[in-house]
């Protein structure tokens, strides 16, 4: 298994998928969304399976279905709480390239207008400023590379991101 993956970790609205995107294009590789696969082989929606299963148990199915992405040549946007998953990260580690979207508090607060709407994994009554705190530390400590978005397009992140790939 070679390791020529790219995985893009970060919080929700960091524009992980955005990027993938672009960046796949750019470097004729595949786009993986790992949100999608896990509602391909779960047979629900993200939001029915956090409903149905609980927080605990929705980062068990995520942990479990993203240590099964087996790819080459991909750009992978995980979903937000992927790295509460240490099999999933340590998988991801061995596959590529991890790359952190790192994005301001400030920003993120514009972007994430619906909290709730966007499906984000988030304990009861817990804050989006706690759990940026909680997260940061752990996009951090996987990532190979971090990107900071400061207040970049979309366009400069993935022209940043590129020239650190090189």
């Amino acid at each position: 298994m070679k390791k020529n993956n790219i995985i893009l970790i970060g919080m929700p609205a960091s524009g992980k998928s955005t990027v993938g995107v672009i960046l796949a294009k750019i470097l004729g590789y595949n786009f993986v969304d790992a949100d999608i696969v896990i509602q391909e082989k779960d047979g629900r929606k993200l939001s029915e399976i956090i409903a149905e299963e609980g927080i605990d148990g929705f980062i068990d199915i995520e942990n479990k279905i993203n240590t099964g992405i087996e790819v080459e040549k991909s750009v992978i946007a995980t979903g937000g709480s992927v790295v509460y998953g240490k099999e999933a990260m340590e998988h991801y580690k061995n596959l590529g390239t991890v790359v952190y979207l790192k994005v301001s508090m400030d920003e993120l607060t514009k972007r994430l207008k619906d909290v709730k709407q966007r499906g984000v994994v988030m304990k009861e009554g817990q804050s989006l400023i706690s759990l940026y705190n909680e997260r940061s530390v752990l996009y951090e400590k996987y990532a190979d590379i971090t990107v900071d978005e400061k207040n970049s397009t979309m366009e400069e992140v993935v022209a940043e991101l590129l020239s650190v790939l090189k």
